[in-house]
């Protein structure tokens, strides 16, 4: 159908005993997902901040003056109504393709149903997306090895030196035979040797520490007092300019799955919860290929590699909400809530996936468990420095010469991750780095020396973040990026919270007037005002969204006059349209 009609909600709800209102207040929590009737051929484009540098903006600019708005039917005569039109566009927050940027994601309804994501893409190629068929040409796989060219280090002569990349576009990510070839459940054979306590003590011995942000060790989590019931995998990053994770699912599926099978063995959990984003179709496809492939070959299931192990895995797909990779907004969404975290405590490990113990990593976390296990945890600490061991994925975006995701030693240098991937792009002068993405800091080119540690970027009052390292040349107008991130919060707010459902939009508000040249009272007094903003979101928003919604903002408000600027320069507009109509993805 393309969209939830209401007799479809009316039906689900009589089959489930479901209240209609409980049934509709989740099918409209979801960007991806529609209670409108809109047309069969739906394109997300990214507007984001990394697109945005990649000329989104014009794209996007070309495709209102050639199909019309966003948000209107498309290619089915003026007066006609979303049902009868052919397709229809949005703009969307980040897709996740930012080495490929500009991008976009489109989805085709009916008896063959299908999802393709176009990147890089232009106005002309979506078009014709838009009026072609079910046959979407995938510009994201045309070939078996495809996640190579968002690893450029595989094409530099490198591969030889990575460990957490080092099969993604040399073994066939739809091959478990390849998979086991290049040393695939050798890992999982030998955690099985070791035995749980083992693994747990080489895992203690690694100090690895989650890299999804947080970096709570990841031992601690591990703890078998807590007696976990359910293991997770977070594959749910929405954090603008992230991509490692995806690259990963897509290029090397089967690590993934080992990884789970061993974190399950070892935590005691023969039941396993995969969580990705709804935005990553061709990493859906290969993960189920590679479950599938597991279960049937004897790796995953009631008798794993005939030990009498028993673990197997569900994968759970998103449907386009941010704030579904905060963990128990995601333990929500998988029991079919609305996506909203919950208060804490009590934590995931007393109450999490369906109030049972459970534990929850997200996949760059898993995959770094089982290199710990094939080399041992003492060699996986002494890679790095003290107090952040181990490689680390970067994501590395925006105005630089080799766009993609790299493998690095923690204490790397910013620097050094710009030289690694060739250097500034665009004019070739460097204006700005965010790290962390739209929820961490920007950091000015006289920072570029420090080393990329969770605490090297805390002394800069930075964060390490999802390891995004998004470069803006001296082209880029800042007010536009600061007023991109600040729609992007304000949308994908949930709303649970008032600190963070009203500071989002006062926050976006007050950046407004300052791009306009019509502060209150004063630009100092409207400064203050968004620093009071800030602090009161960071103190009492109940999850990270609330909290770091301002980080980017503020930062770049320290170390720039962004908003000081002249009374002849141009006053700045929003760069997102108003608030998405009902169904559609955030626009």
């Amino acid at each position: 159908m393309g969209w939830i009609t209401p007799g479809a909600l009316n039906y689900a709800c009589q089959r489930l005993d479901l209240a209609p209102a409980e049934a509709y207040g989740v099918a409209s929590f979801y960007g991806l997902f529609s209670v409108a009737p809109r047309p069969p051929r739906v394109l997300h484009v990214c507007d984001d901040i990394a697109c945005l540098t990649s000329g989104a903006e014009e794209l996007c600019g070309e495709l209102e003056r050639t199909l019309g708005p966003a948000g209107s039917p498309v290619l089915g005569g003026e007066d006609t109504t979303a049902t009868e039109g052919k397709a229809i566009w949005y703009r969307s927050p980040c897709l996740g393709l930012c080495e490929r940027a500009p991008a976009a994601l489109m989805s085709v309804s009916g008896e063959r149903p299908c999802e393709r994501v176009l990147a890089p893409t232009k106005a002309a190629a979506l078009a014709e997306a838009l009026a072609s068929g079910n046959e979407i040409e995938d510009t994201n796989a045309p070939d078996r090895f495809d996640a190579a060219v968002s690893v450029p280090q595989t094409r530099t002569g490198e591969p030889s030196h990575l460990m957490l990349l080092r099969r993604v576009g040399r073994a066939d990510p739809e091959s478990i035979d390849d998979y086991r070839a290049h040393g695939g459940y050798e890992a999982l054979r030998r955690a099985l040797d070791l035995g749980r306590g083992q693994v747990l003590r080489e895992l203690t011995a690694s100090r690895l520490v989650g890299r999804g942000g947080a970096a709570f060790p990841t031992a601690r989590k591990w703890d078998p007092a807590n007696q976990p019931q359910y293991l997770v995998c977070n594959a749910d990053e929405s954090e603008p300019g992230t991509f490692k994770d995806r690259v990963v699912m897509e290029g090397d599926p089967f690590s993934v799955v080992e990884a789970m099978t061993i974190a399950g063995y070892t935590t005691g959990c023969e039941k396993g919860y995969l969580y990705l984003r709804g935005e990553y179709p061709l990493a859906g496809e290969r993960l189920s290929h590679a479950i599938k492939t597991a279960r049937a070959r004897g790796f995953l299931g009631d008798n794993i590699l005939g030990r009498g192990i028993r673990f197997d895995i569900e994968m759970r797909r998103g449907a386009g909400a941010y704030i579904c990779g905060e963990e128990t907004a995601l333990f929500n969404s998988v029991e079919g809530f609305r996506g909203e975290p919950r208060n804490k405590p009590p934590f995931p490990t007393e109450a999490g996936l369906f109030r049972k113990p459970t534990v929850v990593n997200n996949v760059e976390t898993l995959i770094s468990m089982a290199l710990i296990v094939r080399e041992g945890g003492e060699q996986f600490a002494s890679i790095g420095t003290q107090g952040s061991t181990g490689p680390k994925l970067f994501c590395l975006s925006g105005h630089v010469a080799r766009p993609g995701v790299y493998e690095a030693s923690l204490g790397a240098t910013v620097r050094e991750l710009i030289e690694l991937a060739g250097g500034v792009a665009g004019s070739g002068r460097l204006q700005a780095v965010l790290l962390g993405g739209a929820a961490g800091s920007f950091v000015s080119p006289d920072e570029l020396d420090t080393p990329f540690t969770f605490e090297g970027t805390r002394a800069i009052g930075a964060s390490l973040g999802s390891a995004v390292v998004m470069l803006f040349d001296d082209t880029v107008d800042l007010r536009k990026i600061l007023l991109r991130i600040a729609a992007f919060f304000r949308d994908e707010s949930c709303g649970q919270c008032v600190p963070c459902r009203v500071g989002t939009v006062r926050q976006e508000e007050s950046l407004l007037r300052l791009a306009r040249g019509r502060p209150l009272s004063s630009v100092r007094t409207e400064l203050g005002l968004l620093k009071e903003i800030g602090q009161v979101m960071r103190d009492s928003s109940i999850c990270g969204l609330g909290q770091t919604a301002s980080s980017a903002v503020e930062s770049a408000l320290r170390r720039w006059p962004v908003f000081q600027i002249s009374p002849s320069a141009p006053p700045v507009t929003a760069v997102s349209p108003p608030p998405p109509k009902e169904g559609a993805l955030h626009e």
